[in-house]
């Protein structure tokens, strides 16, 4: 559900926000207003009838979606696919212990052909399959919930997405950000409560640690032939393939699609231009391809003003870890899914609160900060309302479970998609153009087409 359908739902009064906040004192609460966040069933009410799933690609981060699958009442994994057959036998392994046993496959074509009777297949091997087998699979009738980014190409993203709208089978891209509590709780602070005021900028950085080759257990190599079958010409490159423009859209792709994503999600609109700067300058060299490091300036037009911001990915530093900020005329918020980071900051110059006196406060940069909390939502009797501890419960899932149950809820009918691949398109184009920007050593506009499949 996007901001847009959110809009109409109830919110609480300002009456019944101040009796909260008085009874929790422990910070920020999450009213009755986060059911604009999407539906989050309970494992009861979620179970229904069992999906049947296939997976394609279950390296690291197919082995994390599929070990939050098994987690979810009502779904059951029948297939498993994948080229390297290292990567068959650990999934397979897996799900034995689970009690799911399933049917190991090397070709996705042949996964599709036999198993006709697959509810959903999840798409998670280097971003430049996504398109294809994805495709098929939708063709196949099958429901997909595919990893970002969509694709290293906008044209085969594009497809992607007409694709779902001529079989009208369900395609979830995977911003875990957009199923998360924490985001839909800071974006009712945003929307609902006004606390930033005008937002005028903003900052993003995802800084992760200096790392090298991902290597491979000895004797496990995929044979020459199947690496060259396959597409890939080393085991290097195959391991290895988020560093290569032939598989990949880089760190910005990699990690910067996800807080790009927010970006566009919080302000409700997408980029008017981006200037950025980066190279291989670390690793110059040692035969990698992709910017080690990008640093990029959006700029937004929405209906309030002109919004500015930066937004970096590094590879050679971990400081300060991956978060976002949002900061107003009247306030400043840090979000992440870290959920060490989270923080509201109110302008000297801004109206105090009457509920801000009740509200758990740390000191944080020299100044004054509430953490942001989720569950404290009590009743006027000082009671814990149910729904408060139902988002309180959701918001310690795993962050990549939460996603997945959105979108099996949407396939049962009982929600709508957090991360449509409309959603996902708008921000493989914006994160896209960050790349060609680095290349072309200027700002590039966008133009309200460059968004629409």
């Amino acid at each position: 559900m996007n901001p847009e359908q959110a809009a109409g739902r109830p919110d609480v009064s300002r009456r019944q926000f101040l009796q909260t906040a008085a009874v929790a004192g422990a910070g920020l609460v999450l009213s009755q207003a986060a059911k604009a966040a999407p539906e989050l069933l309970t494992p009861q009410e979620a179970a229904g009838d069992e999906l049947a799933l296939g997976v394609v690609g279950v390296g690291s981060q197919g082995r994390i979606l599929l070990q939050r699958c098994v987690k979810i009442p009502g779904v059951r994994f029948v297939a498993v696919c994948d080229i390297w057959p290292y990567h068959q036998q650990y999934a397979a392994n897996i799900l034995k212990k689970y009690d799911q046993a399933v049917s190991v496959y090397e070709d996705y074509r042949e996964m599709l052909a036999k198993e006709k009777h697959l509810d959903a297949v999840i798409v998670a091997t280097p971003d430049w399959k996504h398109a294809e087998i994805t495709i098929a699979a939708l063709k196949a009738g099958k429901h997909v919930y595919c990893e970002k980014e969509m694709s290293n190409s906008l044209d085969d993203a594009r497809q992607m997405v007409l694709t779902a709208r001529q079989t009208g089978r369900l395609l979830q891209i995977g911003h875990q950000r957009r199923s998360n509590p924490r985001y839909w709780h800071a974006l009712k602070l945003i929307e609902k409560d006004k606390v930033l005021g005008r937002i005028t900028h903003f900052y993003g950085q995802w800084n992760r640690p200096r790392l090298y080759e991902i290597g491979f257990p000895p004797g496990k190599e995929l044979a020459d032939d199947a690496l060259k079958r396959h597409g890939y010409d080393t085991m290097e490159r195959f391991c290895n393939w988020r560093w290569y423009r032939q598989y990949s859209g880089g760190a910005m792709a990699d990690l910067g699609s996800h807080q790009v994503d927010v970006f566009n999600w919080f302000l409700k609109t997408p980029p008017r231009s981006v200037l950025a700067s980066g190279g291989l300058d670390y690793f110059n060299g040692q035969g990698r391809e992709w910017y080690d490091n990008v640093v990029s300036i959006y700029t937004y037009a929405t209906p309030a003003g002109v919004v500015r911001g930066s937004y970096q990915v590094l590879n050679t530093t971990s400081h300060g870890g991956y978060y976002e900020t949002f900061m107003g005329d009247e306030g400043s918020l840090v979000i992440s899914e870290d959920v060490r980071k989270g923080l509201l900051y109110r302008e000297v110059s801004a109206k105090r609160r009457e509920w801000e006196d009740e509200s758990q406060k740390i000191e944080s940069m020299d100044r004054e900060a509430i953490e942001l909390k989720i569950g404290e939502t009590r009743t006027a009797e000082g009671e814990r309302t149910a729904e408060g501890q139902r988002l309180l419960e959701e918001s310690q899932k795993d962050i990549h479970q939460l996603h997945l149950e959105n979108f099996f809820n949407a396939i049962r009918g009982t929600t709508t998609l957090t991360c449509p691949p409309e959603v996902g398109y708008e921000t493989c184009v914006s994160v896209l153009r960050a790349n060609d920007s680095v290349a072309a050593a200027r700002e590039l506009l966008f133009k309200p087409e460059d968004f629409v499949a």
